[in-house]
């Protein structure tokens, strides 16, 4: 087995539609139904799929959790424009801009919570000089 890259993840949250309002309007995600009523958020080529704490969808993780995750996204926009974007939206910043070590290389995050307590980290991929 050679994993290519990571199609979608799942939180386990409290209450969706206040889960699908922080990570469109903070986050710029884009919600999306599918299946039997399920709730998805798009960004890339990637999706975050949302299942209710009360009614988990099968199979699930052995122990689903709101507020167990810890996530880091990557931004196109400078991290100054994530920063005041969180405190246009009053989303406390608990962290950064700090520089961070991202899959790829160097980053620069900042470090937030979602309406859950899941701790999520928006960083901007910063340029190396590769001579």
């Amino acid at each position: 087995m050679r994993i290519a890259s990571l199609d979608h993840l799942v939180l386990t949250v409290r209450d969706i539609p206040r889960t699908v309002a922080f990570y469109e309007q903070v986050m710029g995600m884009e919600p999306r139904t599918f299946g039997a009523g399920r709730v998805a958020l798009h960004f890339g080529t990637q999706k975050v799929n949302l299942h209710d704490a009360a009614a988990p969808v099968e199979p699930h993780a052995a122990a689903p959790t709101p507020g167990s995750s810890d996530l880091c996204f990557l931004t196109e926009r400078p991290i100054d424009e994530v920063v005041c974007q969180l405190l246009d939206h009053g989303v406390p910043i608990l962290e950064g801009p700090v520089p961070r070590t991202g899959a790829q290389g160097p980053i620069l995050s900042v470090y937030f919570r979602d309406p859950d307590g899941n701790l999520i980290e928006v960083g901007e991929p910063l340029q190396t000089d590769r001579r």
